[in-house]
């Protein structure tokens, strides 16, 4: 028996017993423990790589019959025109000693899907879980957006063989799909990243040690074959969690630059001016002071805070064989912080990687109208989560991610916004949601109505009109509105003293609500569209674009046609 496939079993039942009831109603089995712990081995990858919630990774899951091998599916925000799209095909034995190949037959399926999937003129039929994410991200490509997809291959057992890799190669998918293998190494590697990295850089050329307020800081230089061995060394356990998701994607704009400079010989001394450098953070740090340059630095406990990308798409093009003997070197900084100092280094990250696509959530979470919601949240007896944890959440637990979406579909009037940039609900968006009065019972009472349109969303009735799969965002936003309604007051009166009022509404009327809305959807949508019939790709465009907003207020004469929205649509209908 392997130890690492053993550990990843346990997690895996462990797993599947948590969310058994979850799983088998996304996809649609039961009493099949094979199937349950596979389907659990796929979240657990989703949940690690991606850094997600169980309940997230649950979420993407697309397994089933008409899935085209691919068992789960993440799609990411638009950055620069391209968006970043992962594919899981999970192959999981009993068989525990971690030898057995990832299938060919598995690799020539995800090629398929790769090839077919993200292509908006093609007639396919997929099952109902893979359906609308599908048709969702075919209408960003109908958009003119550029999908960059991940292709991630996961099993308890080796890699593909040659067979396979030559399909791979063959596929002529360039650097637009990149396929990769994970497994119980992979996942126990990543799983211990917390563990500290103790390690020594070769710096080259001179460098400058200054001790700066109880603290010290070493400015110097280092050559991208000494990052790649690094990194060949430790892999992810140097990066921050909160930046981990965004590893990985190749094709956009930054990764392919630094690529390109790399393989040019005439540029590689150029390197230096063109990158911004990397950031260690590190308890501490040590060197010869009686040497004059090249030193040799030995750190404890250290962390890449910033320049990830780089280092990734350094190691990844010179593990390659592409490039022989690279003359380019990087800025390195290192600070080194005393233990206990773990505000300053998320300051430090939020204020290098403000500018990147990165989850600013834990980076925010100290934010003085973070503890304060906190401290409101708490005296109305629930508990709001700041920093994301591994512990499982009960139903008086609000994330800070849920209450970001929550208040700014309902309160905020963006729900387009809210749905497609969650990237910059702690960014661009912040001061928009998190404005200086919102307040405890503003943000629970949000959470709670968007608990009720997610749900509707993940758990569709038989007869839900198909646009369902997409407008939990505007419904929740229609909901808060009939509420308020109800109540009589604006949003600035509700507070704590009329929150157990609102409560209450919502657990008696909290259905009515949400029906309300979903009719006044249709009637938007028939509004909008003129009696034409339209496909799930338009329609996952519609409620990404918001112009479905200002149709929202009116009121056509034409009732009798809202049946339209009832009826199921076709594979192929445009």
């Amino acid at each position: 028996m392997n130890i690492n496939a053993s550990i990843i079993d346990q997690q895996v039942r462990a797993l599947a017993e948590r969310q058994k009831a979850t799983i088998e109603e996304k996809v649609g089995f039961n009493n099949n423990d094979d199937k349950l712990r596979s389907a659990a081995f796929v979240v657990l990858v989703v949940k690690t790589l991606l850094d997600l919630t169980e309940e997230e990774a649950v979420e993407c899951l697309t397994e089933g019959g008409g899935d085209f091998g691919v068992d789960a599916v993440e799609v990411g925000e638009v950055q620069d025109g391209e968006f970043g799209v992962t594919l899981f095909q999970g192959k999981y034995k009993s068989n525990l000693d971690g030898e057995s190949n990832f299938p060919q037959t598995g690799i020539e399926k995800l090629i398929q899907a790769a090839g077919t999937l993200f292509d908006p003129y093609k007639t396919i039929t997929v099952n109902s879980n893979l359906k609308p994410r599908i048709e969702e991200i075919r209408s960003f490509v109908a958009d003119g957006y550029l999908p960059q997809v991940r292709v991630i291959a996961c099993n308890n057992g080796a890699i593909w063989k040659n067979e396979a890799q030559e399909l791979i190669e063959n596929a002529g998918f360039g650097d637009q799909v990149m396929f990769e293998h994970v497994n119980h190494d992979s996942l126990v590697a990543i799983i211990k990243s917390l563990k500290p990295v103790n390690d020594t850089l070769r710096l080259t050329g001179k460098a400058i040690v200054e001790d700066y307020d109880f603290r010290r800081v070493l400015v110097g230089k280092i050559a991208v074959s000494e990052l790649a061995a690094l990194f060949d060394r430790h892999g992810d356990r140097l990066l921050e969690r909160n930046i981990r998701r965004y590893l990985g994607l190749q094709g956009n704009r930054i990764n392919e630059g630094i690529a390109y400079t790399l393989t040019m010989p005439e540029e590689q001394p150029n390197f230096y001016f063109y990158n911004n450098g990397i950031t260690l953070t590190c308890n501490q740090f040590q060197h010869n002071a009686l040497q004059d340059e090249n030193w040799s630095v030995k750190l404890s406990g250290m962390q890449i805070i910033n320049g990830g990308q780089t280092c990734k798409t350094i190691q990844r093009k010179l593990a390659s064989g592409s490039i022989t003997a690279p003359k380019a070197s990087v800025l390195v900084r290192i600070y080194e912080l005393p233990k206990g100092e773990e505000d300053l280094v998320r300051n430090i990250t939020y204020a290098t990687n403000s500018q990147n696509p990165v989850d600013l959530r834990d980076l925010r979470s100290n934010d003085d109208r973070q503890q304060k919601l906190a401290l409101s949240i708490k005296e109305l007896d629930y508990s709001y989560r700041r920093q994301r944890s591994e512990v499982a959440t009960k139903n008086t637990d609000i994330t800070s991610g849920t209450a970001a979406e929550a208040v700014l579909s309902i309160w905020r009037h963006r729900p387009h916004q809210a749905k497609f940039m969650t990237g910059e609900h702690f960014g661009k968006l912040y001061d928009t949601i998190f404005t200086a009065d919102l307040n405890g019972a503003q943000v629970i009472i949000a959470v709670l109505l968007f608990r009720i349109a997610e749900n509707r969303r993940k758990r569709p009735e038989a007869d839900a009109p198909e646009f369902i799969r997409y407008s939990s965002c505007f419904a929740a936003m229609l909901m808060g509105d009939s509420l308020l309604s109800e109540m009589g007051i604006q949003l600035n009166q509700l507070d704590h003293r009329t929150f157990e009022n609102a409560r209450k509404l919502i657990e008696n009327k909290g259905d009515e609500y949400h029906s309300a809305a979903i009719t006044k959807i249709k009637e938007a949508l028939l509004a909008l569209y003129n009696d034409q019939d339209v496909s799930l790709q338009r329609l996952a465009a519609t409620f990404r674009r918001g112009d479905l907003i200002e149709k929202l207020h009116f009121k056509p004469e034409m009732l009798k046609k809202i049946q339209r929205w009832e009826a199921p649509q076709h594979d192929g209908e445009r």
